[in-house]
C-alpha cells in the first residue's frame, strides 16, 4: 500500500509539472498555481521599469531573475556578433520586427501555453515563436516654448515634418536600433508607397541633425528644451508631462504608426524550463494588468480582447493600415536603404 501511495504521489507531481506550459509540446489546460521552483532566469528587457514584474515572478515561483536592459535592435546586433548565441533565456519587449528576424535565424523556441488561444492571431506568430504584450503607437511631442520662440507652427501630420522650416528641430531615434522608429519608417513606406515614401523620408532626414540610440531619447530632448519636436512613442506617462512641462502630444492626423511589442523564449536557453514557466506566468490576467500599469498604455486590450479591467486608451481607427509580415521580411532591405539615406548621422 505504501508503495502504491508513493507511485501515485510521483504521478501527481509529474502531472502538475506538465501542466505548467510547454515549448514545442502540446498545450495544457491545467490552470493550477505555479509551484515553487529553484534556479535562475536571465531576461533581456527594453526597460528597467519591468523589475517590479520580475521581482513578483521570483516571489511567487522562487526562480531568481537577472535582467539586462537593451533595445530590440541592440539585441539582434549583439546576438549576431556573438555567433547567434543567446545572451539570455527570455526576451521581453521590443518591436516584433526584431523577433521576426530572430525567428528566421532560428534563434527562438517554438512555444505553446495555456491561454495562448486568447491572444488575437494578428498579435502572435503563426507558429508560436513570439507573442505580443501590447502595441507601441507613435506620434509627436512638441516643446511649446521653442515653437513660440522660433515662430514655428505645431505639426499636425507626418507630411508637416518634412517642411524645411523644421530643419534641425526634430529628434528621432535610429530605426535600425529602435523598434519604435522602424515602425514609423515601414509604416510610412507601406502607406505612401515606396517611391513617395522614400522621397518623404529623404526630406524628413534633412530636418534631423542626427539620430538617437533609444526610443525614449527624442521625448527626453524635447522636454529638456534641446529640440522643438520629437518623434516618439505615446503613452499615459507622457500625457502626464503635458501638465508638468510646457509640452504637447500630437497624434498625427494622417495616421498613427504602430508596432506590437514582443516576448519570446530563446532557443538553447541555459534555463529553458524556467523560461517556459515565465511565459506561462506572464499571460495570467493579473500579470498582464501589471504590464499595462508598467507600460502605461491600454493597447494590451487589442492583443487579448477578453482581458477584463483594462480599457483601450486610443482610437484604433486612427492606426495606419500595416501588414506586419512586411516588418520582418523587408527589415534588412529597408534598413540598408535607410542607412545609405541617413549616412553617418
Amino acid at each position: 500500500m505504501k508503495r502504491i501511495k508513493k507511485i501515485l504521489g510521483i504521478a501527481l507531481a509529474a502531472t502538475l509539472s506538465l501542466g505548467m506550459g510547454a515549448c514545442s509540446q502540446g498545450t495544457s489546460k491545467d490552470n493550477a498555481k505555479v509551484s515553487k521552483k529553484d534556479g535562475n532566469l536571465k531576461i533581456v528587457a527594453t526597460s528597467d521599469d519591468y523589475k517590479k514584474l520580475f521581482d513578483k515572478f521570483t516571489e511567487e515561483t522562487g526562480i531568481k531573475t537577472e535582467y539586462l536592459s537593451m533595445s530590440s535592435g541592440e539585441v539582434i546586433s549583439r546576438i549576431e556578433a556573438e555567433g547567434n548565441k543567446p545572451m539570455a533565456d527570455f526576451w521581453f519587449g521590443g518591436g516584433v520586427d526584431a523577433f521576426m528576424k530572430a525567428k528566421d535565424k532560428g534563434l527562438l523556441e517554438q512555444c505553446e501555453f495555456d491561454g495562448a488561444e486568447d491572444i488575437s492571431s494578428e498579435f502572435k506568430d503563426d507558429d508560436n515563436y513570439w507573442f505580443s504584450k501590447g502595441l507601441t503607437v507613435v506620434g509627436f511631442i512638441v516643446n511649446k516654448d521653442i515653437l513660440q520662440e522660433k515662430n514655428l507652427p505645431e505639426p499636425k501630420t507626418w507630411k508637416d515634418l518634412s517642411n524645411p522650416i523644421y530643419k534641425d528641430e526634430i529628434a528621432m531615434s535610429n530605426p535600425a536600433v529602435s523598434g519604435t522608429n522602424y515602425a514609423v519608417v515601414n509604416g510610412i513606406l507601406q502607406n505612401m508607397g515606396n517611391e513617395e515614401g522614400w522621397k518623404y523620408l529623404s526630406d524628413l532626414n534633412k530636418n534631423i541633425p542626427f539620430y538617437d540610440k533609444r526610443g525614449a531619447d527624442p521625448w527626453k530632448k524635447v522636454v529638456a528644451g534641446e529640440r522643438a519636436i520629437g518623434i516618439t512613442y505615446l503613452d499615459t506617462a507622457l500625457e502626464g508631462m503635458e501638465k508638468e512641462k510646457n509640452v504637447k502630444l500630437i497624434y498625427p492626423e494622417d495616421g498613427i504608426p504602430w508596432m506590437p511589442d514582443g516576448v519570446a523564449v530563446f532557443k538553447n536557453a541555459a534555463n529553458l524550463e524556467n523560461a517556459k514557466t515565465f511565459l506561462q506566468w506572464v499571460y495570467k490576467d493579473e500579470n498582464l494588468k501589471q504590464i499595462v500599469e508598467l507600460d502605461k498604455k491600454g493597447t494590451l486590450k487589442l492583443v487579448k480582447p477578453n482581458l477584463q479591467g483594462v480599457e483601450l486608451n486610443i482610437d484604433n481607427s486612427k492606426l495606419l493600415k500595416e501588414d506586419l509580415s512586411l516588418f520582418g521580411s523587408q527589415r534588412t532591405e529597408v534598413l540598408d536603404k535607410w542607412n545609405k539615406l541617413a549616412g553617418d548621422k
